[in-house]
This record gives C-alpha cells, sequence and structure tokens, in this order.
C-alpha cells in the first residue's frame, strides 16, 4: 500500500521524532542502533521504539539486524519522493525553485589548497591523530584542522608521544572548539569529517560554502582496556585505520571528481576495515 504525503509530514510533526529523523539523516548512509539513538536524544528506551515504528510505518526509514541489535538508517528515495510529492515535480520543469548540485569537477582549480576538519568529542586523540596525518599526507594539496564539540585541556599525551615517535611536528596540536571554526574570519571548510558517533549524532553548525562531510568513525582508544600494551595497541591500530583512511582520500582525482561522485567515494573510505 502506498504511503500518502500527509502520513509521511505526520510522522515529522512531532518534535522529537523530527529530531531522530534528522539525526539518521546526519549519519546517512551509516545505519545507526536504536540504544545509540536513545543515548544521543536523551529519550527513553521504550520511548524510542515508538518513535522509530512511526518513522518506520511512514516508510522514511528502515530497519535491519545486527547480532542482537536493530539498526536503523534514513530511507533516502522516499525522502526524494516526499519531497518530490510536496513540489508537484516542479524541478522536472521549474529547476531554479529547486536546489541543484553544481555541475563539473569539484576541484576546478588543481593549485587551490582545500581544507579539511576533523571532528570529535573531545578534539584528544582520533581527530588530533587525523588532522597530523593529513597534514603530512595530502602533499600540500590540503590545510588540516581539528575540532572538538566539547574540547578537552589537550591533546591525549599518549597520542602525542605516537605521534612523535613517527617524525611528525606536534608543536601546533592542541584540543580546541568547533566553534573556533564558526566565526566570520575563520577557514572555510571544503571538508568536514566527524570521527566518533557521539560528535556525529550531535546537530551540526551551519558551515559556510556548504563543505562535503562524511562519517569517518573509530572506538575511542582511550577508552581501551586491558593491560598497558593493549592499552598502547589501541592507539596504534587506530593511527593505522586513519592513516589508511586519509591516504585513499589524499589520493582521490579531486579535478575529475563531481560532488555526487566524490561523496560517494568519501562515504566509502569511512567505511573502509582494517
Amino acid at each position: 500500500m502506498e504511503i500518502e504525503i500527509h502520513d509521511k509530514l505526520g510522522a515529522l510533526a512531532h518534535s522529537k521524532r523530527l529530531d531522530l529523523f534528522r539525526l539518521l539523516m546526519r549519519r546517512y548512509p551509516d545505519s545507526v542502533a536504536a540504544g545509540q539513538i536513545a543515548d544521543a536524544l536523551g529519550l527513553k528506551p521504550n520511548t524510542t521504539s515508538t518513535y522509530l515504528n512511526a518513522l518506520k510505518s511512514a516508510g522514511l526509514i528502515e530497519q535491519s539486524r545486527s547480532g542482537t541489535s536493530l539498526q536503523y538508517t534514513a530511507n533516502l528515495p522516499a525522502v526524494r519522493g516526499l519531497f518530490d510529492g510536496l513540489l508537484g515535480e516542479c524541478c522536472q520543469n521549474r529547476p531554479d525553485l529547486c536546489l541543484q548540485t553544481p555541475k563539473g569537477p569539484f576541484l576546478k582549480n588543481p593549485d587551490r589548497v582545500m581544507n579539511a576538519l576533523f571532528i570529535c568529542t573531545g578534539n584528544s586523540a582520533r581527530s588530533i591523530m587525523a588532522e597530523a596525518i593529513l597534514y603530512d599526507a595530502g602533499n600540500g594539496l590540503f590545510r588540516a584542522y581539528s575540532a572538538g564539540t566539547a574540547p578537552t585541556d589537550g591533546p591525549n599525551p599518549t597520542v602525542l608521544e605516537l605521534l612523535q615517535k613517527k617524525d611528525f611536528d606536534i608543536l601546533e596540536l592542541r584540543s580546541k572548539s568547533v566553534e573556533e571554526f564558526t566565526v566570520e574570519d575563520a577557514p572555510r571548510m571544503d571538508f568536514v569529517f566527524t570521527v566518533c558517533d557521539h560528535a556525529a549524532n550531535e546537530a551540526c553548525p551551519a558551515w559556510p560554502g556548504q563543505p562535503m562531510s562524511a562519517h569517518w568513525g573509530l572506538p575511542d582508544p582511550a577508552k581501551a582496556e586491558g593491560t598497558e600494551a593493549q592499552k598502547q595497541l589501541a592507539f596504534q591500530q587506530t593511527y593505522g585505520l586513519l592513516r589508511n583512511r586519509i591516504t585513499a582520500f589524499a589520493s582521490l582525482p579531486f579535478e575529475t571528481l563531481d560532488r555526487i561522485s566524490l561523496q560517494h567515494k568519501v562515504d566509502d573510505i569511512g567505511r573502509m576495515s582494517d
């Protein structure tokens, strides 16, 4: 049975259901566990389940299972269909009324240096490593930055020690707030990556220039348990995975890929395994 537009709009008419839907849109194409959604939005499990079922019944989200966990993701074709219905398919004959993706390659000037920002909660481990790695692996094509939604007093000492042993310059590395990059004279970003789930689940600032974004979530190595050697290994593994992803990212042909193709590439990189 076809779901009517008013049913979809009704599912989004509740403020908390809308917050949940927006969270899944921010995390697309990733799926998110119900428990993680509840934690991110401060909802009780049974309330979260009710909201998820309402959005699923409206066809706006999809459910899957991973082991014993139920996972949810936005149903992008259904969302597009909702907007097509609302606009009366005007985009087919009135493209001036609809948002259009810029045509042509993402990087029109091959000599332009691009800006990339890595965001985590504390800006003490994963995002700090990513900033240092891209600065090194970018071969002059990137300026790398990092920030936190709730920054700590400074980078994790284990991270600084690891980077120093690998001959990175750590003097300029510091923990800072995302607010530094939302002021008028802040560098304009071309890419914004979240590297922890908590930061990805939070509402994003309205970044000037509509930079491309992707979620490259990784476990927090600072929370690893076990012996001292096992804890050190967690940092080494996080560094290695970030190095692989960022090397793949820096090697992309930005001068030939359009925005949609590039978005698919950076999403795929975020799903790279060890």
